[in-house]
């Protein structure tokens, strides 16, 4: 957990940070948005999921139920003031579903906005268990995991049945989408793991609430080079 208090005129917006699927705090967006928080006087707010990070718990045990649970809690306890939550590949996912529970928390936080990275929404299913070909589903619901290779390091990691299950109680894209406060998405059109078409669609589901799409034609998947991050900081500055 870090956690950075602000030092600027009432009414700025904190920072809080949704990291994504198998990631930590301390990767490069989240680094680069910390200093910049602590360069213009904003509040920050990082955390690891449970068996992520620094964070205790099997990565196994995981599931975006629990995953929500604990950024719930954490923006609860943490968040002071108005926040932009920036949400990147699931983080983005568990972003729009922090913004609907915060719906139903009265003493909470308001959101100012959010920020999505290549938002996974609904990635077990979409882009998982629906793009898996037979033999990897087999091997899920018959062993309960598959090990699924890492294009971001040298150990893969697993996919498991409890994950794809629980998944399926928190899909969004099958109905509108009411976030509560503006958002803007940054999405690459080089995206392997999150095609731009996603995102498309995802804005698709916006009811009411402005949305941005801002599609970066040579981006990946991480949006982490100089020029990506300048790009954040900028979509996070307009709020």
């Amino acid at each position: 957990m870090r956690v950075r208090e602000g030092k600027s005129r009432a009414g700025s917006p904190g920072l809080f940070w949704l990291g994504g699927f198998n990631s930590d705090m301390k990767g490069t967006k989240a680094e680069a948005l910390d200093q910049w928080a602590e360069g213009n006087g904003r509040a920050c707010v990082r955390f690891d999921y449970s068996g992520h990070g620094e964070s205790g718990g099997n990565f196994t045990d995981g599931t975006i139920g629990c995953w929500l649970e604990e950024s719930v809690a954490v923006y609860r306890q943490f968040a002071k003031g108005p926040q932009v939550v920036i949400g990147s590949s699931m983080g983005g996912w568990l972003a729009l579903l922090l913004g609907r529970r915060l719906r139903d928390v009265k003493d909470a936080a308001p959101l100012a906005g959010m920020v999505l990275i290549a938002p996974a929404v609904d990635f077990t299913e979409e882009l998982m268990w629906k793009q898996f070909p037979a033999d990897i589903r087999n091997e899920i619901e018959t062993k309960g995991a598959w090990l699924r290779p890492s294009a971001y390091g040298e150990e893969p990691y697993p996919i498991t049945k409890g994950l794809i299950e629980e998944g399926r109680k928190h899909l969004m894209l099958g109905e509108l989408i009411e976030p509560g406060c503006p958002v803007h998405i940054l999405q690459g059109v080089q995206d392997p793991d999150v095609p731009w078409r996603h995102a498309v669609e995802l804005v698709s589901r916006f009811s009411r609430d402005d949305v941005v799409l801002t599609l970066i034609k040579d981006g990946d998947h991480r949006l982490s080079r100089p020029e990506d991050i300048e790009r954040l900081i900028a979509a996070v500055s307009e709020f």
